[in-house]
């Protein structure tokens, strides 16, 4: 066959018509064999009809549905060619399941976009915000004299006879009040004038108790009603710590407070706020991030340092917010952690620091005391444990505690909006007692009561809420 297949070729080749035209190859094809491929022109046609094939039907009906997915995309309905309707609908599943895919990630970074943006509002709210305070602190008129200055020159004008605008004289007939004279007016007129005025205001101040010291150690007599200085702004501040450092250390000022939301795993950022508008404000000075995270809301201040419980252990730790490094580390003896020995309302409060008058303590329990509150006071460099007292107090029926002049005052209720302070346990005479101090829990949720020596106030956090409560103290009885 092949042969006769060969002659007939051959003959058309020896043709004169068609020896100028026809054409033959040999070669070798994919698998090695040898193949001969002869061309011969059609000798009527000029071009052949286009039958097409399968692959070329193929080819036509995923173009097809290319076609109608990509008019899907860009909001028009169009539908295949008429002739691709049964290819196309065996290939419509998978590229429905692309279609599919490459609209959701559209739409995943269309929000993503959105929550930038919105982001984005919030920080230009914040920056309008604080131009237009910077641009008020700028505004507001320096004093062209000192006080001193300005209240010698009013006094000379009353001497000349000529009262002093804005002066005004107060008959005092109540024995148990003073009068205050207060300061200057920051917003008096500048220019040539003869004299400037001097604004008085009367203050009532009631008359030093003789049975009352709030300058020095003493017992607690009563706890005033609370204060809100500020609302968290998300989840995270539900709970939380305060504070402020009665022995600040440059470059941080003695008005400088520190922050930390304690929801989540890994609590390490420190906010520090200039003064106590800044914290209303929620405009943070500075931000620390800190090397172990910390556990609960028992870290205080003291000295420079930040001392804290490091999380899912009972390790201690002094962060020094100068060199921002942490300065000691020390396990504290056999105490309990993570939920051992917490104060009632839970939250892994089992390790408490806290500062006062007598230096640096902490509240904790052990195995041995079966959850009864142990008090120990700290050395402050090194952490060791100087001193410690066992107490009878359940820790776990209690919801918190505080050191005020070397005495610990339990809080009965985190929850209840009029609760008390119902113990008091003096660490010099080692004596316990019961008292019953009104206490309020304006928000129904107090996760956190430390006394601020800075202040000589109660610092504590209640349900998103960061309060303070004035105190007044009772002398101290003489031994």
């Amino acid at each position: 066959m092949f042969f006769l297949s060969l002659l007939c070729v051959c003959g058309l080749l020896l043709r004169g018509d068609a020896q100028d035209r026809a054409s033959l190859w040999r070669g070798n094809d994919r698998s090695g064999r040898c193949q001969y491929t002869f061309t011969v022109p059609s000798p009527a046609e000029a071009t052949c009809p286009q039958a097409g094939g399968p692959e070329l039907d193929g080819l036509k009906a995923r173009l097809g549905v290319l076609e109608a997915l990509v008019a899907q995309l860009g909001g028009r309905d169009v539908q295949p060619r008429g002739g691709q309707q049964g290819a196309a609908a065996k290939l419509q599943p998978e590229l429905q399941e692309a279609l599919n895919r490459v609209v959701s990630e559209r739409n995943l970074l269309q929000g993503e976009k959105e929550r930038l943006q919105r982001e984005l509002d919030t920080l230009k709210l914040r920056m309008e915000e604080m131009r237009r305070e910077t641009e008020r602190l700028r505004s507001r008129p320096c004093l062209s004299q000192s006080p001193v200055a300005a209240a010698t020159a009013t006094q000379q004008d009353w001497g000349r006879g000529r009262p002093a605008a804005g002066k005004r004289q107060y008959t005092q007939n109540k024995p148990h009040h003073l009068v205050s004279l207060v300061g200057l007016d920051s917003a008096w007129p500048h220019g040539a004038q003869g004299f400037q005025e001097l604004k008085a205001e009367v203050t009532e101040v009631p008359a030093p108790n003789a049975n009352v010291d709030n300058t020095g150690c003493g017992e607690l007599i009563s706890v005033g009603e609370p204060v809100t200085h500020r609302k968290a702004d998300n989840i995270a501040g539900k709970y939380g710590v305060w504070m402020q450092d009665a022995e600040a250390v440059s470059p941080y000022g003695a008005s400088m407070l520190w922050r930390i939301d304690t929801i989540g795993t890994e609590i390490r950022q420190l906010y520090g706020y200039d003064d106590m508008e800044q914290l209303s404000k929620g405009f943070p000075s500075k931000v620390l991030l800190l090397p172990d995270p910390l556990e609960s809301t028992g870290a205080t201040m003291y000295r420079g340092s930040l001392y804290y419980q490091r999380r899912l252990s009972r390790t201690l730790i002094r962060y020094d917010l100068v060199s921002e490094n942490v300065a000691a580390r020390r396990e504290l003896p056999h105490a309990g952690f993570h939920g051992q020995f917490p104060y009632s309302w839970g939250g892994y409060t089992d390790i408490d620091l806290s500062v006062d008058e007598k230096g640096l303590w902490v509240v904790y329990s052990t195995s041995k005391a079966q959850g009864a509150i142990v008090i120990s006071k700290l050395d402050p460099h090194s952490l060791e444990v100087k001193r410690s007292w066992e107490t009878s107090i359940r820790k776990a029926s209690v919801a918190n505690s505080f050191m005020i002049c070397g005495k610990l005052y339990t809080v009965a209720s985190y929850a209840a909006r009029d609760t008390t302070i119902n113990h008091v346990y003096d660490t010099a005479t080692g004596q316990l007692k019961a008292v019953s101090i009104p206490f309020k829990n304006k928000y129904g949720y107090n996760s956190m009561i430390d006394y601020s020596l800075a202040q000589r106030k109660l610092f504590a956090w209640d349900n998103f809420h960061l309060v303070s409560y004035d105190l007044r103290l009772g002398r101290q009885q003489a031994n």
